[in-house]
């Protein structure tokens, strides 16, 4: 007689007839779609407006909570307008085959980016209203005017305007949340939309044919790829200018330095730029970076 658990058992035919277990790849396959959802919010603009205004923060002297505070309002508003790009876009992006969008690439649905631009502005109200009344509702202009710029004034002369907008809402948004709500210094806020002009140009001129073809008739496209080329980094020039020269006091030696760097790397990248088109966009790059540090050097909290 066998021992008790020792006999031996039947086997199970149910189990044959259903075959090996697959593993459950529902943990993966939900990955993929943040993944991909995270794709459509335009990635790189996104995390660089959102450390920008982060650093702007810190440099204004605001405590750590409130650093946080500024960099999680930003980020959902740029979530946002980046969402909300690829929503609106969706017929467009697929009738030129951009496969690098995640709509187009059937990655996820043009619905579910929709649905996540909602979250995200709806996020960003109270966010952008607990670092102030003032504060908020500047930021809440600024990402409203991304949305506009989306919604068709991209198809306008004055698609550069929401860019400049935006961008100068954010050294606003950032001094008006400090204690006593001072006013933004002048010069960070023409700065700031200088750049926001320049990144306008420099985020338009790689898709300039698409964006004919499928009926999008912005400032850069109306000027056409060379013209807007050439044109690039003079708002971005100008912005270095502003940013090291308009604060009060003298400039030192930073500031002649940063704006004859500029002009340098700008006027090379365009004559370069008659032979390889891709390197008045790399220029505009260098040139931003360089208003950009000055932007952060300089601090906004005094006038």
């Amino acid at each position: 007689m066998d021992r008790a658990g020792t006999a031996d058992r039947a086997p199970d035919a149910g189990a044959a007839a259903r075959g090996p277990r697959t593993p459950d790849r529902r943990g993966p396959r939900a990955a993929g779609a943040v993944c991909s959802l995270l794709r459509a919010c335009h990635p790189g603009p996104a995390a660089a407006v959102t450390l920008l205004t982060g650093g702007l923060a810190v440099a204004a002297g605001r405590t750590g909570p409130g650093v946080l505070l500024v960099v999680a309002a930003v980020l959902a508003g740029q979530l946002s307008v980046g969402w909300s790009n690829d929503a609106v876009d969706a017929a467009r992006d697929t009738a030129v085959g951009r496969r690098t969008k995640a709509v187009v690439a059937g990655a996820v649905t043009a619905g579910a980016v929709r649905t996540a631009a909602g979250a995200a502005l709806a996020l960003c109200l109270p966010l952008s209203f607990a670092c102030g009344p003032l504060a908020g509702a500047v930021h809440l202009a600024g990402v409203g005017a991304g949305w506009a710029y989306n919604l068709g004034l991209k198809s306008t002369v004055l698609s550069w305007l929401p860019y400049a907008a935006g961008f100068a809402s954010l050294p606003a948004f950032v001094v008006l949340g400090l204690p006593g709500r001072p006013w933004p210094p002048w010069w960070t806020v023409l700065g700031a939309a200088l750049l926001g002009v320049g990144a306008h140009l420099a985020n338009v001129l790689p898709d300039i044919a698409d964006d004919l073809a499928t009926g999008v008739h912005g400032w850069p496209q109306r000027l056409g790829r060379h013209r807007s080329g050439l044109l690039l980094p003079v708002p971005l020039v100008a912005a270095t200018a502003v940013l090291a020269f308009g604060r009060p006091g003298p400039a030192g030696a930073a500031g002649p330095f940063a704006v004859a760097a500029a002009v340098i790397v700008a006027a090379g990248g365009a004559l370069l730029g008659r032979t390889r088109p891709k390197v008045p966009f790399a220029a505009a790059v260098v040139v931003a970076a360089v208003g950009v540090v000055l932007l952060l050097r300089q601090g906004v909290a005094t006038g």
